[in-house]
């Protein structure tokens, strides 16, 4: 009786085996039928660049759609949704398929929210990027000249209209104290503008100020109205020499208030 007991025993083990058995083979056999349904899934597209940096001193990242950061370097291209972020000491100078250029100062960030340009389709122009911190400097390209109403900037504080324009944009938010200000201190809190060529339209909740060639703006917050700054109290955001020069030709792109940085023209 015990010989049979256990000889029943063996018999239930294998049999329970060969029930596992037969599981695994049947799962891995749906698993290959459903590999070829898999394969055939069209691979998500990286958005197509829309510029490249053109210089760079320090460390620049980005904070890709997908939520990958990378490093950029001279040369690397940026595209929709791509989030730049500038560490202490470092200026970078980016380009884009118009010809408009950006360069962000130290300790700031950059989203490009759309930029659409076909130089054969003028009618589907659109340019907008956020300020999210920090400071940077820009001239309009060819889509910013044959259609001024599509080219946007927004900012914690306030949102810009640029008109064919050369502007600055400089955000303070307790991180400003090293700037200095024409008069001695350092510039309050809020948006300061500063515009060298065309125009900007600077509006927010509380209301609206347009300010061109020469002027200089501010705005505290969201909830007080722009207005434009006299120049004695204006800021005017600036970059290293190294910066603001051209690859090819070498030439200064202008002078800023002193001669260790200039500003783009």
């Amino acid at each position: 009786m015990k010989c049979l007991a256990q000889h029943r025993e063996s018999n239930a083990g294998e049999i329970r085996l060969g029930v596992i058995a037969f599981r695994a083979l049947a799962f891995a056999l749906a698993a290959m039928v459903a590999m070829p349904a898999l394969a055939q899934q069209p691979a998500a597209t990286a958005p197509a660049n829309v510029g490249s940096i053109t210089h760079l001193s320090g460390t620049l990242t980005v904070r890709k759609t997908d939520g990958s950061l990378r490093f950029l370097s001279v040369k690397s291209g940026v595209a929709e949704g791509d989030t730049l972020q500038t560490v202490q000491g470092t200026y970078a100078r980016l380009r884009f398929d118009d010809g408009a250029e950006v360069v962000l100062r130290p300790d700031s960030q950059m989203k490009i929210e759309e930029f659409k340009f076909d130089q054969e389709k003028p009618e589907a122009d659109n340019m907008f990027f956020s300020l999210l911190k920090g400071g940077l400097r820009s001239v309009t390209g060819l889509l910013g000249r044959r259609n001024r109403d599509r080219v946007k900037v927004s900012a914690p504080s306030a949102t810009i209209g640029i008109r064919g324009t050369h502007f600055g944009l400089l955000f303070c938010d307790n991180n400003c104290g090293a700037i200095p200000m024409p008069g001695g201190g350092a510039p309050a809190n809020g948006l300061h503008v500063d515009v060298v060529d065309g125009s900007v339209s600077i509006s927010n909740n509380a209301g609206q100020q347009v300010l061109n060639a020469g002027q200089f703006g501010y705005v505290a917050n969201q909830t007080t109205a722009p207005s434009a700054v006299p120049p004695q109290q204006g800021i005017q955001v600036t970059m290293p020499l190294a910066i603001s020069r051209n690859a090819g030709a070498g030439g200064s792109l202008g002078k800023g208030r002193n001669d260790a940085e200039c500003a783009i023209p």
